[in-house]
């Protein structure tokens, strides 16, 4: 037995049935394109999402539905776009001044832009500043999907950007203002590739070349910066991908060593793989997790949180938000919990409590990108276990909540366990999120009988 009782979290509230048009949706249903933030003033927890939506949470458990907090497309902005509404804000404290990046742009269009608004208070209201990039059929990028970024190290202040097209760039910025640090345009009103920054990260041509939804987080405890992406199509096959470096500039380099710019790929497996379309037994399963944000809260506790949408076979169904603990691997690289986050502690967790049934997911790159599901998983109490029936292998505890498995001859995944809500079967669990020694992401939840 346990040396000590596990802390399991409660049921969290359940998600009211998938509207089917987003002027009727409740809870978390229609939460696109999510940025979280916490108000260092207030501590509330914020969601920022596409078509002005704005959530408001002391828990980032319970949600509260704010309405818009921005009511109307700038005039300028409209002019240039011919769009109305936004898409993907973000948001940044400079000083006493809350500054909120909006992308403005229609389905498949590079006639777009990224606008400044600014407000005293998180919920807005928010009021126009100015464009800080413009793009057309003429530019090597779209603008949209504005992540600011200050360099922990120089104070100075950039913006990530873009999505298909030319990929991803890191744009410096005026810090006062919030602005372009060149605000300098073409003569048919686009902004110059020269005040663009640098190309960070990119798809190769012989893709649709999709990419979108960067953000950038830097982590004190590994010394790195985190550049965060979305491969393929947020319809279908989105996936998150994660490169690092010690610059906040870059080169930004994947798991195996490669540049996150690389344009030959051939296997899809630049950047590490964080999160695909999964499904566990019981359940429906989901699809096209993607355009993440990352929180480092206040206590040093890590968060990824991605819209995702109900798992169908063909055609696009509403999106809603997962909000899952982030964990560190030994080596430096994110791993994501394969469950929601319910309000578990980060608790050391007995060898004991680990024996039992599992269902094992593989978060492997593929062409396409198909829906991961479940394998059998026993752990047996002589560090023993047995993968889908007939793989065998061993495993063994580290740490206070590491666990390594090794499976056949070699194949090694080190990851860590935690308490968890399983969602599917509605009851307390414990999860297990891993690395394998060539870069494939692992989930693992222990099915209670």
């Amino acid at each position: 037995m346990a040396k000590y009782p596990l802390i399991y979290p409660k049921a969290p509230p359940a998600e009211p049935p998938m509207p089917q048009k987003h002027e009727e949706a409740e809870g978390l249903w229609g939460a696109h394109d999510p940025a979280i933030y916490r108000d260092p003033v207030s501590k509330d927890y914020f969601l920022f999402c596409t078509r002005q939506l704005v959530f408001r949470s002391g828990d980032m458990i319970h949600w509260e539905r704010l309405g818009k907090f921005i009511e109307e497309t700038p005039a300028e902005v409209l002019a240039w776009t011919g769009a109305d509404g936004l898409w993907a804000p973000d948001i940044i404290k400079i000083g006493e001044e809350y500054r909120m990046y909006c992308s403005c742009s229609s389905f498949g269009s590079q006639r777009s832009a990224i606008y400044l608004a600014v407000a005293d208070k998180p919920e807005g209201p928010y009021h126009y500043r100015g464009m800080v990039v413009k793009t057309n059929e003429n530019s090597p990028v779209n603008a949209i999907d504005a992540n600011p970024i200050v360099d922990v190290h120089t104070g100075k202040m950039y913006m990530v950007f873009g999505s298909f097209w030319g990929g991803i760039r890191l744009m410096p910025l005026d810090k006062k203002t919030g602005l372009a640090e060149d605000p300098s345009l073409e003569e048919d009103g686009r902004t110059p590739v020269s005040a663009m920054g640098k190309s960070i990260a990119r798809r190769p041509d012989w893709t649709t070349t999709g990419i979108e939804g960067p953000y950038i987080r830097y982590n004190p405890e590994t010394d790195y910066y985190y550049l965060f992406v979305s491969y393929c199509s947020l319809a279908s096959d989105y996936n998150i991908r994660v490169g690092r470096s010690r610059n906040i500039e870059g080169p930004y380099l994947g798991f195996n060593g490669v540049e996150m710019t690389d344009e030959v790929d051939y296997h899809e497996t630049t950047g590490l793989m964080l999160a695909c379309g999964y499904r566990f037994e019981n359940s429906q399963g989901w699809m096209a997790p993607g355009h993440n944000s990352v929180l480092m809260d206040d206590d040093g506790s890590w968060y990824m949180i991605s819209h995702i949408r109900p798992y169908k076979v063909f055609g696009e169904v509403m999106s809603t938000m997962h909000l899952r603990r982030m964990l560190w691997n030994e080596e430096g690289w994110p791993m994501v919990s394969p469950e929601v986050y319910a309000g578990e502690p980060i608790q050391p967790i007995p060898a004991e409590e680990l024996t039992g049934r599992y269902e094992w997911i593989t978060l492997a790159p593929t062409l396409p990108q198909t829906v991961s599901c479940s394998a059998p998983l026993f752990l047996f109490e002589d560090g023993k276990m047995r993968l889908s029936g007939y793989v065998k292998g061993h495993w063994e505890t580290f740490g206070e909540n590491g666990l390594l498995v090794e499976i056949g001859g070699g194949h090694v995944v080190k990851g860590k366990v935690t308490t968890a809500w399983d969602a599917e079967n509605n009851c307390p669990t414990i999860v297990y999120t891993g690395i394998t020694n060539d870069g494939i992401a692992v989930w693992a939840k222990k099915i209670q009988d």
